[in-house]
């Protein structure tokens, strides 16, 4: 079964502005909130689930190394061009969402460039 890097990416992309339109919604706001960015999360945690069930061959990783390679730049080009002045204005809720976003990365470094441990605890992954 091969999944492309391209199919991923859209479904990614496509569950994740649903979610920031739906998220925006029950916040009363008409306008997409975080969508780019849930789809950024979702497809980190997607590519990662099918590596391990090995449902990832070589062509497939390579695909998605490359859009991987281009959404990055493309995220952060969208995010520069938001009103900062607009985001300032709002006051405490900016302040507020831009600290818990920093803290929340913060403490996910730790949890996501720690080493697979096996069965044993010695992170080889092997029972010997």
């Amino acid at each position: 079964m091969a999944i492309y890097g391209t199919a991923i990416l859209a479904a990614c992309l496509l569950a994740g502005v649903a979610t920031g339109t739906l998220l925006g919604k029950a916040l009363g706001l008409d306008t997409d909130v975080g969508g780019v960015g849930l789809a950024m999360l979702l497809l980190v945690l997607v590519t990662d689930r099918l590596r391990r069930a090995g449902w990832l061959g070589p062509e497939s990783q390579s695909g998605i190394s490359y859009w991987s390679a281009l959404y990055i730049p493309i995220v952060v080009a969208m995010a520069a061009s938001q009103n900062v002045r607009g985001a300032l204005s709002g006051g405490m809720v900016a302040l507020v969402a831009g600290s818990g976003g920093v803290v929340i990365c913060l403490a996910l470094v730790g949890v996501l460039s720690r080493p697979d441990r096996g069965k044993d605890g010695t992170g080889s992954g092997t029972d010997g």
